[in-house]
């Protein structure tokens, strides 16, 4: 193989390479039915002239015909009239206009085989054409169902999963976090409400006992015992001091006061 074969084969195969990868599936089936379109429309012009000349055939036919008729008739009335050289004139117009009606007969007959086979050709042109845009609708469904897949495939591959996993358990992990600490609130919030009221009762237990060790630490009323003297007849009475005694019946009336009004806020509440 000589080196302008070799030339020739390599930009020939990197010219196809190149058209190859420019040829956009989508467009070139548009392009395809634009051009069956433009013959059909050639293919309905072709048609429409011959039809047309069949047309002209077919008058042309028919006017030979009748010349045909009109001088058999002229030869007849020639003959009746004894004028045998008139006869014989007509006779040859005849046979000329007899001889173009065989002969456009024949083309005609031809014409009309032609109109046929192109009405047969233009109809399936036509169900050709119909059936390509059908065809064309589904393929451009398969393309784009096929450029949504592989750019969902190029999605997935360019998605790194680990960092979105590790982003959702990250997020988990606030969100738990988060709820112990709501927990956590309501639990405090209920221990120190727990802790008022104990200290409430803790309070009223170490008042009673305050209470009770007052009482105890009371001193108690002297007793009032007479001075003896050398005289016993002379008796100087001494006027007792307020026993401290009477303190603790104050004290516990003043006790059983505050906590009966204690009680009694309570029940209002």
């Amino acid at each position: 193989m000589g080196l302008f074969d070799r030339i020739k084969r390599v930009v020939g195969a990197n010219l196809n390479d190149m058209v190859s990868k420019a040829e956009d599936p989508e467009k070139m089936l548009e392009q395809a039915i634009l051009e069956m379109q433009e013959d059909l429309v050639q293919l309905r012009q072709g048609v429409a002239q011959t039809i047309a000349a069949q047309k002209r055939t077919e008058k042309q036919y028919t006017d030979a015909q009748n010349e045909v008729n009109k001088w058999q008739r002229n030869a007849q009335l020639a003959l009746q009239k004894g004028d045998e050289n008139l006869a014989r004139q007509a006779l040859e117009r005849k046979k000329t206009f007899n001889e173009s009606s065989t002969a456009l007969k024949a083309s005609l007959d031809q014409q009309v085989v032609q109109v046929e086979g192109l009405k047969r050709n233009l109809i399936q042109l036509e169900s050709k054409i119909s059936e390509a845009k059908t065809k064309k609708e589904m393929l451009k469904a398969r393309i784009t169902a096929a450029k949504a897949q592989e750019q969902l495939q190029g999605m997935v591959r360019g998605m790194n999963t680990n960092s979105a996993m590790s982003a959702f358990e990250r997020m988990e992990e606030k969100v738990l976090m988060q709820e112990a600490r709501a927990q956590s609130i309501g639990e405090l919030a209920s221990t120190d409400l727990d802790s008022q009221f104990a200290r409430l009762e803790a309070s009223s237990d170490v008042d009673d006992e305050l209470e009770a060790l007052k009482l105890s630490l009371a001193p108690a009323a002297p007793v009032n015992q007479p001075q003896l003297t050398g005289d016993t007849t002379a008796t100087t009475p001494t006027t007792p001091p307020n026993p401290p005694a009477a303190s603790a019946p104050k004290t516990e009336e003043v006790v059983d006061a505050e906590l009966e009004a204690l009680r009694k806020q309570l029940d209002q509440m």
